[in-house]
């Protein structure tokens, strides 16, 4: 018998998640049957969609739910034999039993200096997000100029750096100062701390006086409404989150898109990545292979221990991540 520890949702957020929304239960897990593979995670993944999502698809009492690097411990499942690693969905749980239907092996040949964690961030989820986001929303093409906002966060510096691989000049705004000096080592052209500008529409304007070509929109809110006016002609712009939003409790009214969108025959589209389901292993392979030639790099914001679960998704919510959050189990 094994002991799984699993944090549940007691209540489902009101505003901004707190800790006494969860409640951490243990569960004797039986042995496993014809079929069925049991797994301990290694590495938990918390993302800002969880926020949003916990209220469609969780009740409350519910595990919470997300993706975890996990290893096969006992199997009686020829597709994943004892020792591999895998992709689970069984959320925020140390030891799960699955038929393997919820289960992803990670990519053939993983090298053995790339951390498996990677799966969770830049060689999962988060880094094919930005590869088909950019690729096919925003269509960016070489010598044009991309905005990423929230772009220190796990999306948006691979969105920035996969756009200057494609030979695009690249802004993106970012919550401290330290975010902004991570954004240029990366290789940023133009980087800034929205919190302490002066006026965003001037800080816009000063990185690029030509506009923008295209925007990779993670935040929403107040940063839209100044950013759409300073699209170039025929600019795209790729909504792939709204993280200033979830917390509200009330919608807000913002200006109207319609005159920018109009007069500037603007192209707003938006988007989650299970639309590219069926070409996972081609983005995947891409992003691999830049990792392993030194053209993406990576940082992970790591919290240690399982016990820390709550208040990992909390901080990375709050923005206290750079590059990928992600929690060990141990």
């Amino acid at each position: 018998m094994v002991l799984s520890r699993a944090w549940t949702l007691i209540k489902h957020f009101e505003g901004t998640p707190k800790l006494s929304d969860f409640k951490l239960k243990e569960v004797q897990l039986p042995k496993i049957k014809n079929g069925e593979v049991l797994v301990e995670a290694e590495y938990f993944s918390v993302d800002p969609y969880m926020r949003p999502y916990s209220k469609r698809m969780m009740n409350e009492g519910d595990i919470m739910i997300g993706t975890q690097v996990a290893r096969v411990l006992e199997s009686n499942n020829k597709a994943y034999p004892v020792g591999s690693y895998v992709l689970s969905n069984a959320g925020w749980t140390t030891h799960s039993i699955s038929q393997g239907k919820d289960l992803t092996p990670l990519i053939p040949n993983w090298p053995d200096h790339i951390p498996k964690s990677l799966a969770l961030g830049t060689i999962g989820m988060p880094g094919l997000t930005a590869y088909f986001g950019l690729k096919e929303i925003c269509i960016a093409k070489k010598g044009e100029i991309v905005l990423v906002n929230g772009a220190a966060g796990a999306v948006g510096s691979l969105v920035g750096q996969i756009a200057k691989i494609i030979g695009c000049k690249v802004v993106g705004s970012a919550g401290s100062d330290d975010k902004v000096q991570y954004l240029k080592d990366i290789g940023f052209d133009e980087a800034f701390n929205y919190k302490t500008v002066g006026s965003l529409e001037e800080a816009l304007k000063k990185a690029s006086p030509e506009g923008y070509d295209c925007f990779f929109e993670n935040v929403g809110g107040y940063f839209a409404d100044v950013a759409l006016p300073q699209m170039r002609k025929y600019g795209r712009i790729a909504v792939c989150g709204a993280i200033a939003l979830y917390n509200d409790t009330t919608p807000r009214k913002g200006e109207y898109v319609h005159f920018p969108l109009i007069f500037h025959e603007l192209r707003m589209e938006g988007f989650t990545v299970q639309r590219w389901q069926d070409r996972y292993d081609e983005g995947l392979e891409k992003l691999m292979q830049w990792v392993i030639e030194g053209k993406l790099k990576y940082h992970e914001h790591i919290t240690k221990g399982f016990d820390k679960m709550p208040a990992g998704f909390i901080g990375m919510l709050k923005g206290d991540n750079t590059g990928k959050a992600i929690i060990t189990a141990k």
